[in-house]
């Protein structure tokens, strides 16, 4: 007699909750939900998940190792996606910080105050924290000198996947906006899903010394491994890699 078979667990769907056109951009973000799992897509790209957030939070802390240690740190995110890089970010820095998040889709920043706000939990109302609703290639062009960190997790690599216009981000010419806007020894990171190694070789270009770290998904959980560059401006001594970082 054939043993009684386990009954499968019901496939919960995916429902749609909202829609938002990127400026400048082609096509739309869609925010999804599964149960307590969120996902926010462009298209059939994923481009971040609430089970997921492992290398978006070493994005801030691989930064924020670096700049810790002075007396009023100030940091530009730019991208507010799910806010893993601005809670890593809040709870790496002391409290004289001040931390401006540049999320251009004002849509995303009232999914995290509305139907992703468990998700956020406090950290919007930190008192370190400044939400812009604008571009983040204007905030860095018009920050000369001001930032210690700038931490950039608006694509999926250095390319323009969102809109084209972002591509600027990543070329000679934002680059050096980017050195100009940080402080001396400050720290541009960009993240990333693959390697690209004509991006580590235009950094350079640009005055930076650069390190790239691989970081997973999941953190210690595992699963796939992006990557992040952080780099420093060229005229501060050189750093050894803070002890911890991830693999």
């Amino acid at each position: 007699m054939r043993p009684p078979q386990p009954e499968s667990l019901p496939v919960i769907p995916w429902t749609l909750l909202d829609t938002a056109p990127v400026p400048g951009g082609a096509g739309e973000l869609r925010l999804k939900r599964r149960g307590a799992e969120f996902s926010i897509m462009l298209g059939n790209n994923e481009l971040m998940n609430s089970r997921l957030s492992g290398s978006e939070e070493a994005l801030a802390t691989l930064s924020c190792a670096r700049i810790a240690m002075r007396a009023q740190p100030r940091a530009l995110i730019g991208g507010l996606g799910m806010g893993f890089t601005l809670r890593a970010a809040l709870g790496a820095l002391g409290a004289k910080a001040q931390i401006v998040v540049a999320e251009l889709v004002p849509a995303v920043v009232a999914w995290a105050r509305g139907p992703m706000a468990e998700i956020f939990g406090d950290s919007l109302t930190d008192p370190r924290v400044r939400i812009e609703v604008e571009d983040v290639g204007r905030a860095i062009r018009s920050g000369r000198g001001f930032y210690d960190a700038i931490l950039v997790d608006v694509d999926n690599g250095p390319e323009g996947l969102t809109r084209d216009a972002n591509s600027g981000l990543y070329g000679q010419d934002g680059l050096r906006a980017a050195r100009a806007a940080l402080r001396p020894g400050g720290v541009l990171a960009v993240w990333s899903c693959a390697p690209d190694r004509d991006f580590s070789a235009r950094l350079r270009k640009a005055g930076f010394r650069v390190e790239e770290v691989k970081a997973r998904a999941n953190g210690r959980g595992g699963g796939a491994r992006h990557v992040i560059w952080v780099a420093t401006r060229a005229d501060s001594p050189p750093r050894t890699r803070p002890r911890g970082d991830p693999e």
